[in-house]
């Protein structure tokens, strides 16, 4: 299984990059969005990869994030969403955005995406409801805003001096739902719930802390009377 790729931008498709990794060319599938985080040709880039592999046909996708490459893989398994459709909803609403349908059940924000219809972007909320809070969790890992990671010199030859590393990690609104998420389960919140209220305070204040995330959340817990 190829989990990842880094090398040189060598050509890139409407719809995906010819990555050269020392002498050896990969052609990469990726979202619109995916395609249009990436550096110019000749670049160092690093993608994760999903191989799919059929009778027939070995195909190559690639994704910016863990969290991406997650949703790609569950949006996979939903009958009738195959990659190109996968693709189509990534890219139409990001990994961040694929997630807050999902958890909040807004199945007409997935018909965005082109070739999806209202019943099929119905199976998918319904389908991955409940798989929703486990990968929103994988937050703190990467997020759809994280640039690819540049190679090392063992991968592509650096043509200029390389630029020091920013001190300190930034920490992204994807961390702050995945933190606010975690706390709200440690509190004893169903999964569901819990990922739908983070989704949804999440939409509503962008930008916004750990903190102001959980106390957003825990205003729409509360029972009403």
């Amino acid at each position: 299984m190829i989990g990842r790729l880094r090398g040189r931008l060598d050509y890139r498709g409407q719809d995906h990059v010819l990555i050269d990794v020392q002498g050896v060319g990969y052609i990469v599938h990726c979202s619109e969005r995916t395609l249009a985080a990436l550096p110019g040709a000749g670049q160092a880039v690093s993608l994760y990869t999903d191989l799919l592999v059929r009778e027939d046909l070995m195909q190559l996708f690639g994704f910016t994030s863990l969290i991406e490459k997650e949703w790609h893989r569950l949006l996979m398994s939903v009958q009738g969403i195959g990659a190109k459709a996968s693709l189509a909803i990534l890219g139409a609403l990001g990994a961040e955005g694929v997630g807050r349908a999902i958890a909040l059940g807004d199945w007409k924000s997935v018909t965005v995406a082109k070739g999806v219809g209202p019943k099929t972007a119905q199976r998918v909320v319904l389908d991955l409801k409940d798989k929703a809070p486990a990968v929103m969790a994988m937050g703190g890992l990467a997020s759809d805003d994280t640039p690819p990671t540049v190679p090392d010199d063992a991968v592509i030859e650096p043509t200029a001096p390389a630029t020091p590393a920013t001190p300190g990690p930034v920490r992204s609104d994807h961390s702050a739902q995945a933190d606010a998420l975690s706390a709200l389960s440690n509190l004893g919140y169903g999964p569901g719930d819990a990922a739908a209220a983070v989704a949804e305070a999440a939409g509503e204040l962008p930008g916004a802390s750990e903190a102001d995330l959980i106390r957003a959340a825990l205003k729409r817990l509360a029972p009403k009377e």
